[in-house]
């Protein structure tokens, strides 16, 4: 059997977590988010410059919730006292404005049409992303160079050449975003009770059938959801990985017949996958209702223990394994490789280098190099230790360098861990929290998913950025960053529910294709034989 990364008891955590606490696992790494060329362990040498007068720089900030819990149930989140310290600390006073995670794209939009639009606006990755509608093209945004090479050394020495590619207009070669990055580009994972594993008397999977088989074991022993889905495929999209056909905006693949098209052109792979999600619906290993259920439910049902299976974020297991095994006493959970297709491989769809990207208002131009002191802020050693363990001498003790910290195991504290190290950090490499990993062993069992499990697995494609323009000319035929466009979406959960034959597939293909498809792939061909903007 494959090593299993599976998590020790709650009370194997407290300890481990107590007994980790050391200056060894505060050591500077890229994992962990240290520039090149952070100054030594001393949080005072990291202050950002103050103004003469020593005025605090007011700026706005728009910032997706992120379905992040601390956040979401916040009432006011600029008066939350680590917004008030990261202000104290940067010598600014932010306005925060919240967009709420599933309504993104609409109030981004809205945003834009009302010209509302604060100082800073949070990206979800270049320079044209949907979310964007055109701002960057439009001159809404700053270029950044001159201010970079000013007051951003750190940014530039920290953050990699790809992640900034991905925000530069190729033709000026002017800089509009600070990216937010990820090094490790396969993030998420396939996730199972491995304590509802032993007791089926099952070993991990291997197989898309020994998937089903395990899942049926666990409907079996009274599962409520053998495996968890969610609305729309997200975050249960595991079986089209296993034969490779997402088909979302990273995932065009040129085919036999040179030409360039969405993974789930591949018409037989396609049957095969939405032939598993419809035997898992018509056996009961799916939810019946699993089309509409939203990221919060999700989260609570497998936090709650009624799931047996399911895909998230490595990055998640020490929270929502601390969590599960909270509510559930007995229960352990381990990463394991995702089920494989007839190419012997599987996984999920590889991100993009960059997570979250921040653009300067171009009416913000006086509070600019402001701004960009604050973000180069972020990868400094005092930084570090703020987001990864909090207030100091409230939330942990800092003795010449040597940090004390126990990390939470309750919900309300893993969910404010969550806030600091993902939410509250604009830029850094959000793989994973190095520091925070150490102090514990499902940190450590993750830290080693990522390194011997996730770079083994996975699905990379073609991306286009900007955007194809024939992709927003037709929008029913334009995927999201995770989820398969509009028209066939519609077709694929018909087929699932058995509301529509899977034979019939072909026609949806045929559908695409009559309504801008060929467009699309016309236009995707060319771009990708020219090398225009193309990423594989």
């Amino acid at each position: 059997m494959k090593k299993l990364f599976i998590l020790a008891t709650v009370l194997a955590i407290s300890v481990s977590m107590l007994s980790a606490c050391s200056k060894n696992n505060n050591e500077p790494s890229k994992a962990a988010n240290t520039p090149a060329n952070a100054p030594a362990n001393t949080e005072a040498a990291n202050k950002p410059e103050e103004t003469a007068a020593a005025v605090p720089t007011k700026f706005s900030i728009s910032m997706r919730t992120l379905n992040v819990p601390y956040v979401e149930q916040n009432p006011d989140i600029n008066s939350d006292k680590y917004v008030l310290e990261l202000e104290k600390m940067t010598n600014t006073d932010l306005d925060i404005r919240l967009i709420p995670h599933n309504e993104y794209q609409d109030k981004m939009i809205q945003m834009f049409a009302t010209n509302d639009i604060p100082d800073v606006v949070q990206g979800s990755g270049g320079i044209s992303g949907q979310e964007l509608a055109g701002a960057v093209q439009n001159g809404v945004f700053m270029p950044l160079n001159d201010l970079l090479q000013e007051h951003g050394q750190n940014l530039l020495k920290f953050l990699p050449k790809a992640a900034w590619d991905r925000l530069t207009d190729a033709k000026t070669g002017n800089i509009y975003g600070i990216p937010e990055v990820l090094s490790n580009p396969s993030r998420r994972a396939t996730w199972i009770r491995t304590d509802l594993l032993e007791k089926a008397g099952k070993q991990i999977p291997k197989t898309v059938e020994e998937t089903l088989d395990v899942l049926r074991a666990f409907k079996e022993l009274g599962v409520e959801h053998p495996y968890m889905g969610r609305k729309n495929f997200k975050y249960s999209d595991t079986f089209f990985g296993s034969y490779d056909v997402f088909g979302y905006l990273n995932q065009f693949k040129q085919f036999p017949d040179g030409n360039v098209k969405p993974s789930f052109f591949d018409e037989a792979g396609m049957k095969k996958a939405i032939g598993v999600y419809k035997t898992m619906f018509d056996e009961g290993l799916i939810s019946k209702e699993f089309a509409t259920i939203e990221s919060a439910d999700f989260k609570s049902i497998i936090t709650s223990g009624k799931a047996g299976m399911w895909s998230m974020n490595a990055n998640e297991l020490p929270i929502w394994g601390t969590q599960l095994m909270t509510n559930v006493p007995g229960a352990k959970v381990a990463l394991i490789p995702s089920p494989i297709g007839d190419d012997g491989k599987g996984g999920y769809a590889h991100y993009n280098p960059v997570t979250r990207s921040y653009f300067i208002n171009v009416n913000a131009k006086d509070k600019a190099a402001d701004i960009i002191k604050f973000f180069d802020w972020m990868v400094s050693e005092q930084a570090q230790n703020f987001f990864s363990y909090g207030i100091v001498g409230e939330d942990y003790k800092n003795d010449g360098g040597t940090i004390t910290y126990t990390p939470p195991t309750d919900e309300a504290g893993t969910n404010k861990q969550r806030y600091l190290n993902y939410w509250l950090w604009m830029v850094q490499d959000t793989t994973y929290n190095k520091r925070i990993a150490e102090l514990s062993e499902p940190g450590k069992q993750m830290v080693d998913a990522f390194d011997n499990l996730l770079t083994k697995e996975g699905r990379r494609g073609i991306e286009f950025d900007p955007r194809l323009d024939a992709l927003i000319k037709y929008p029913d035929l334009s995927p999201l960053s995770d989820q398969l466009p509009p028209l066939v979406l519609e077709h694929v959960l018909k087929m699932v529910y058995g509301k529509e034959p899977i034979d019939n597939y072909g026609k949806v293909l045929e559908e695409y294709l009559s309504k801008g498809g060929n467009e699309v792939i016309e236009e995707a061909t060319a771009r990708f034989n020219s090398k225009e903007n193309a990423f594989e």
